[in-house]
């Protein structure tokens, strides 16, 4: 379910960069042509950045000036904007060739004197993970392939030693060295297999706990930190794909359902010359009892730190392992009622002797210092806010940036406080950006590349000095999205709050009809997500308002509120509300909204609400058209979790517990459970390939709403994952049929 960010975000950027073909003349309506076939409204593309010299200048991929379809580097002096080309496409031709490498991504060595490039991508699961890697060196010009006779396409998270002498990376679940002088590779690892995972994660890791690159580099360069995951024996579902030739075949993917073991894990150091891994005594049954989600150096060579998360994932140790003879000790623990957040945001600095640390240990996200022993433990932000995240830490200096808006949880700002915990916070963002403002910050907290967006307003993206937060220049105006949204029809998007229960107050936003008449009623399409994984409620811009934007145009009104348990940043107590009951406790609030909302707004029409969602989103309108047959009439539901059973261990026992402690809780959460309950219309669409939210999940509810003689209808996209949008015109389809469906059984327009 928490692919519902990678696919909010996967089809704004969708959205935004096919070729825009000849639109119709008025551009006042939106249609679904312009907006999922046409794909008219699109923004400029910028980046990706990478500063240099403390921020004294960036490099960005701009179109080469004499290569074809290619992309030279480019490189910027940050002050006076002068622009030379650092890296033309032509140094990136390989010898024998006639086409320069297209850079999916690049990364400058410390010394900036080689380029890494990463090309020829392709996808493990939510990303495209695996490719090819070359180097460019700047002396001589030298472009080389890396990973010798490794097959195409299949190294990953390739970085340089910190001394520049060498890379590491990973090639069919193994680590390899490449020397960059003789260009000798040599191996660490010789078990990779379909079962045995080195330098990287199997599929529940990579998906609830967001381990990829699983492999470090030592400060020294002499050794590599890496995880090792034994996936044998985890349950393999096996999808079918029955489109790809005359005889169907499995798929099979291996994931640990609710209650089912998991990958045994454990960190191993092995010299970066080869030899014997030293592996950590972290205690504890891996596969059963435990995950190490995250791992790293400690700022000196000689030790490595581990987190060690228990399985219901309210108890938490950070433990310090010797890496000669893999003894370990623990420094700090951190304990819940609820669950645990992963910690992304430890950072080891004074030579090793303190590192930084998040913890909601006071009903609030604050950041800490602790010192090495663990026993010193000191909160640096104060105050009843959360942090939202950390932008960067400049250690030089003294300060931590981060993102939070404590008076308002749909907004960002950023903020700094000394590292030390002595100082004041300071707001860093002017007071006019009201919205939601995102920062990639310079080494040396300089300089920043700074987003701005509010929901009725495109993002803009200017270069600006810190901390005073002088623009030094726009990078990107937007200009012509922003003429093509302007002309649209429409009135502007409102915030709103809304107080339910126990004065409980939720955020939510609304898109009315252009033509909008306070003295009729109108049908509402209620939007929805109500999960961990994401808000939907945010001050910020997107360009799946298009869509709502054209249903408004057609006669309704769109809604969207964030229920208790959702990550908005109102404290502990709000986000944790749901624990062991999610399906329960999360509709309680958005039905309790949703008839709050129709007490206060007169011009909404009882009799015409309907309710859709994704993922989570699907959950969320299900158990609503469910429970609460005589407020929701028309739901549509993609890609749902109909039994909390039938998903991974990690994400669901996360929010629910462990099943052998909460059997009932999972059946009375369950959506599945209340189908035999349906007044309503109800369209179920799932892609068969979802490796994700198994199609399983569909065929169960099928199951039940036939038992119970309930009418429905489905729609199956075939081998198509989590996202539906494999496959020419998948998309387009997709919304047309929600579209025709919304307005076949939930009829438009005032009245």
């Amino acid at each position: 379910m928490k692919a519902f960010r990678q696919l909010l975000v996967l089809f704004v950027v969708v959205l935004f960069i096919q070729p825009i073909i000849p639109q119709e003349t008025d551009k006042s309506i939106l249609t679904i042509d312009r907006l999922f076939k046409n794909y008219e409204f699109r923004g400029e593309r910028f980046g990706p950045a990478r500063f240099l010299d403390n921020g004294k200048s960036y490099t960005t991929l701009e179109p080469s000036e004499t290569v074809k379809r290619a992309r030279d580097i480019i490189k910027y002096d940050t002050e006076s904007g002068d622009r030379t080309i650092l890296v033309s496409a032509e140094l990136l031709i390989p010898k024998g060739d006639t086409t320069a490498l297209s850079i999916s991504n690049y990364e400058w060595s410390s010394d900036k004197n080689m380029l890494l490039i990463f090309t020829n991508t392709k996808r493990v699961w939510r990303y495209n993970t695996k490719g090819d890697y070359w180097v460019l060196n700047l002396n001589t010009e030298e472009l080389k392939k890396l990973g010798g006779n490794a097959p195409e396409s299949s190294l990953m998270f390739t970085k340089f030693s910190p001394d520049n002498k060498k890379v590491a990376y990973v090639s069919e679940h193994n680590v390899f060295i490449q020397d960059l002088s003789d260009w000798k590779i040599t191996q660490l690892t010789f078990d990779g297999s379909n079962t045995t995972i080195n330098g990287t994660f199997d599929w529940v890791y990579e998906e609830e706990l967001d381990d990829r690159d699983g492999f470090r580099w030592s400060p020294d360069s002499k050794n590599i930190a890496y995880w090792q995951l034994d996936a044998s024996g985890i349950g393999e579902f096996l999808m079918i794909n029955t489109t790809d030739s005359i005889y169907s075949h499995t798929i099979p993917v291996q994931y640990p359902k609710v209650g089912t073991i998991n990958s045994n894990c454990r960190v191993g150091v092995v010299s970066a010359e080869g030899g014997k891994t030293t592996w950590m005594k972290v205690p504890g049954d891996m596969r059963n009892d435990y995950y190490i989600p995250r791992m790293g150096w400690p700022n000196t060579s000689d030790e490595i730190y581990v987190q060690r998360l228990n399985r219901p994932q309210n108890k938490l140790d950070i433990m310090l392992c010797n890496i000669k003879t893999g003894d370990v000790k623990t420094i700090l623990k951190e304990t819940d009622d609820a669950w645990i957040d992963i910690n992304d945001d430890m950072h080891w600095f004074n030579e090793g002797r303190s590192f930084t640390w998040i913890s909601e240990r006071d009903g609030w996200r604050h950041m800490y210092v602790v010192s090495r022993d663990g026993k010193d433990v000191k909160l640096v932000t104060p105050g009843n806010f959360d942090v939202i995240s950390v932008s960067t830490i400049d250690f030089d200096n003294g300060w931590i940036y981060y993102i939070a808006s404590p008076n308002n949880a749909t907004q960002r700002y950023l903020f700094r406080v000394s590292l030390n915990g002595n100082g004041k916070i300071e707001k860093i963002t002017p007071k006019d950006l009201s919205g939601v403002n995102s920062y990639q910050i310079s080494d040396g907290s300089n300089y920043a590349i700074h987003t701005y967006t509010n929901i009725n307003t495109v993002a803009t993206i200017d270069l600006v000095e810190l901390p005073s937060h002088k623009v030094i220049r726009n990078l990107v105006a937007n200009k012509k999205l922003k003429e093509k949204f302007d002309a649209v029809k429409k009135l502007p998007i409102e915030l709103f709050k809304v107080k339910i229960e126990n004065g409980v107050e939720l955020d939510g936003w609304m898109v009315k009809p252009p033509d909008f008449d306070p003295s009729k009623k109108y049908p509402v399409l209620y939007y929805l997500y109500g999960h961990p994984a994401a808000q939907t409620v945010m001050d910020r811009w997107s360009g799946a308002f298009l869509w709502y934007m054209m249903l408004a145009q057609h006669g309704y009104i769109v809604v969207s509120i964030d229920n208790r348990g959702t990550p908005a940043p109102k404290g502990r107590a709000f986000r944790k509300h749901i624990y062991k009951d999610v399906g329960t406790l999360a509709s309680i609030d958005q039905a309790e909204a949703m008839k709050v909302l129709m007490n206060n707004n007169h011009f909404i029409d009882p009799e015409r609400i309907g309710v859709w969602g994704w993922s989570g989103g699907a959950v969320s309108t299900l158990n609503l058209m469910f429970r609460y047959p005589d407020i929701f009439s028309v739901g549509m539901a993609v890609a749902p979790v109909t039994d909390e059973r039938l998903y991974d261990t990690i994400y669901m026992e996360r929010y629910m517990g462990l099943l052998k402690d909460n059997e009932e809780g999972y059946i009375q959460s369950a959506a599945v459970t209340f189908a035999k309950d349906l007044k309503g219309k109800l369209l179920v669409v799932h892609g068969t390939g979802d490796d994700n939210v198994h199609y399983q999940n569909t065929e169960r509810l099928i199951d039940e709403l036939v038992k119970n003689n309930k009418p429905f209808t489905m729609m199956a996209y075939p081998n198509r994952s989590h996202g539906i949008y494999e496959g020419p015109g998948t998309r387009l389809h997709l919304y047309s049929l929600l579209t025709s469906y919304l307005e076949t059984n939930l009829p438009a327009g005032g009245r």
